[in-house]
C-alpha cells in the first residue's frame, strides 16, 4: 500500500471494499440499514424539528412511528430521515449489538410486534 508520499507502508493492508448490509428494527417490523446511518437524535430540539419539517415538505421523511409519538429521528447518508417510535439509546444499543454479533430482532414498542 503506497501513500501520497509514494512511500511503501510495510504491514498495512487495506480493509477489504466490499460493505456488509447490517438491519436493525426500529419499530413496527420496520428495518434500515446500519451502514447508512449518519446520526441517531432526539426530536425534542429545535434544530432537529427544522430538520424533520424540512424534509417532510421535500419528500425526505420516512414516518416509521405508525402514528405513535417520535422520540428517535435517525439521519441517513442520502439526506432522508426516518422517524421511529423507538428511544435512541434503544436503537444504538441494537446497532452496538448487531455488531457484537447478538441478535437485535426484539421490538420494545409495546405493540406487539
Amino acid at each position: 500500500l503506497e501513500g501520497r508520499t509514494g512511500m511503501a507502508w510495510k504491514g498495512l493492508r487495506r480493509a477489504p471494499e466490499r460493505r456488509l448490509w447490517m438491519l436493525i428494527h426500529i419499530g413496527f417490523g420496520n428495518i434500515v440499514n446500519t451502514s447508512k446511518i449518519i446520526a441517531i437524535v432526539s426530536p425534542e430540539s429545535a434544530p432537529v424539528k427544522r430538520l424533520v419539517q424540512s424534509a417532510r415538505e421535500k419528500g425526505m421523511a420516512i414516518d416509521a412511528t405508525q402514528g405513535r409519538k417520535t422520540k428517535s429521528v435517525l439521519v441517513m447518508e442520502n439526506s432522508q430521515v426516518v422517524l421511529s417510535a423507538l428511544l435512541p439509546e434503544t436503537i444504538a444499543g441494537r446497532v452496538s449489538a448487531g455488531q457484537d454479533g447478538e441478535d437485535t430482532a426484539e421490538d420494545d414498542t409495546g405493540a406487539g410486534g
